[in-house]
C-alpha cells in the first residue's frame, strides 16, 4: 500500500513543477504528516525530493529526475490521450484505472508535451450513441467486463423472445455499437453447429447496430462457435473461478466486421430492380443497407443510359422495407420490378399528385 503511494507521489511531482503538502495530502488521501514522512523516505531512497520552506513552499523534484517514456512526438502524445473512451470506460467500471493510467503517462511526458491531454480533449469528443435515443448502461456490464479481462467463463441467462435461455460462455470481447453493448463469446463445452445462430432475431427487424437488435450471427471456430449477444438481454450472469484458455488467433475487430457484414447480407431476402439518376446513385448508400448498395452498384455492367440513369438489382429485406427506404429518394428512383412494388410506388405518386394539386387550388 505504501509502495503504491510513494510511486504515485513521484508521478504527481513529475507532472507538476511543485505541490504543497496540502495538495499532495488531498491527492494521496493521507495526512500532511504522512506526506512529510513519505518525502523523507523517498529522499533516503535516492529520489531527489526537495522541500521549499515557507508559506509559498512545497515539494518538487530536482536535478531533472524523471521516469519518462521516450520517443513520443506531440502528435503521438495527443493521439494517446484520444485512445480512451471515457463514457465506455465508466460503464465498464474502469474509470479509476484509466484515470491512473493517464496520470502516469502525463507524469512521464516531457514538460513541453504535458498539455497533450488538454489539447486533445478540446479537439475531439466521441459521442457513440445514435441520435434521439437515450442509452442505458446494462446493469450487468461491469460483471461481464471483469470476466472478459480475466478470461473467466460465465454462465448467463438471456431473454429470447418470451423465454430465457441459459448458456455457459467464454467471453472474448466487448463491442459498443451505436450506444449498444455486445458480448462476443464462444459457447463452452458445446459441439459447433454449422449454421449461424441469431438468438431472438426477427427477420427484417433485428440487425446489428439497430436499436432493437437482440443478437448477431456467430461463426464456427475450432470446437465451438463464436456468437454475439446483446448484454442488455442478460438477466443473470455468474462468473466462474477458473479461467479458460483464449484462442490467440481470435481478432475481435475482424470478427465483428466480418459477422456484421455477413448478417447484413443474411437478412436481405428479396430483390428489386430500380433505375437511378446520378443523384440517386450518390444517395443510395444513405437510404438502404450500405452493403446492399455496394453490392448492387458493383454488380451492374450497364453504363448509364442516354438520360444518365443506371439500372441496378438491389437486395432488400422485404418489399415493405424497400418501399420505406426508396421513397426517401423521391424522383431520383424508378422501380421497375417486381410489379407489385412498382404499383405501390405508382399509387403513392398518384396520391401525392392529388394532395399537392389540391393544395395549389386552395
Amino acid at each position: 500500500m505504501r509502495a503504491a503511494r510513494l510511486i504515485k507521489m513521484v508521478l504527481l511531482l513529475q507532472s507538476r513543477p511543485s505541490m504543497t503538502a496540502a495538495e499532495l495530502a488531498r491527492e494521496l488521501e493521507v495526512s500532511e504528516r504522512t506526506v512529510t514522512r513519505d518525502a523523507q523516505a523517498l529522499s533516503e531512497a535516492g529520489v531527489p525530493v526537495y522541500a521549499d520552506r515557507g508559506r509559498a513552499g512545497g515539494y518538487r523534484l530536482i536535478g531533472g529526475y524523471r521516469t519518462r517514456l521516450t520517443g513520443l512526438a506531440r502528435s503521438e502524445a495527443e493521439a494517446l490521450f484520444l485512445s480512451g473512451v471515457p463514457g465506455a470506460l465508466r460503464e465498464m467500471g474502469l474509470e479509476d484505472a484509466a484515470s491512473a493510467a493517464r496520470l502516469k503517462v502525463s507524469a512521464a511526458l516531457l514538460p513541453s508535451l504535458r498539455d497533450a491531454s488538454r489539447t486533445a480533449s478540446q479537439r475531439f469528443h466521441l459521442d457513440a450513441p445514435s441520435w434521439f435515443k437515450e442509452p442505458k448502461t446494462p446493469e450487468l456490464l461491469p460483471v461481464v467486463a471483469d470476466a472478459v479481462w480475466d478470461d473467466r467463463r460465465i454462465t448467463a441467462r438471456y431473454r429470447r423472445g418470451d423465454t430465457e435461455v441459459e448458456r455457459r460462455l467464454e467471453p472474448y470481447g466487448l463491442v459498443l455499437k451505436a450506444g449498444i453493448w455486445y458480448l462476443c463469446a464462444r459457447v463452452a463445452d458445446s459441439a459447433a453447429p454449422s449454421a449461424p445462430s441469431v438468438p431472438g432475431a426477427r427477420p427484417g427487424r433485428d440487425t446489428p447496430g439497430r436499436p432493437d437488435a437482440r443478437a448477431h450471427p456467430g461463426s464456427d471456430t475450432r470446437s465451438a462457435p463464436f456468437r454475439t449477444y446483446r448484454i442488455d438481454r442478460f438477466s443473470t450472469v455468474e462468473t466462474e473461478d477458473t479461467r479458460f484458455t483464449r484462442d490467440e488467433d481470435f481478432d475481435l475487430p475482424a470478427y465483428w466486421d466480418h459477422q456484421a457484414e455477413r448478417f447484413a447480407r443474411s437478412i436481405l431476402h428479396a430483390e428489386v430492380v430500380v433505375r437511378l439518376s446520378a443523384e440517386g446513385v450518390r444517395r443510395l448508400p444513405h437510404v438502404v443497407d450500405p452493403v446492399s448498395a455496394r453490392d448492387a452498384l458493383a454488380a451492374t455492367d450497364d453504363a448509364p443510359d442516354a438520360h444518365g440513369w443506371t439500372t441496378v438489382t438491389l437486395r432488400v429485406e422485404s418489399e415493405d422495407v424497400a418501399r420505406t427506404q426508396l421513397t426517401a429518394l423521391g424522383a431520383e428512383v424508378e422501380v421497375l420490378a417486381p410489379e407489385s412494388l412498382r404499383s405501390r410506388f405508382a399509387e403513392d405518386a398518384r396520391r401525392l399528385a392529388e394532395l399537392y394539386r389540391g393544395a395549389a387550388r386552395g
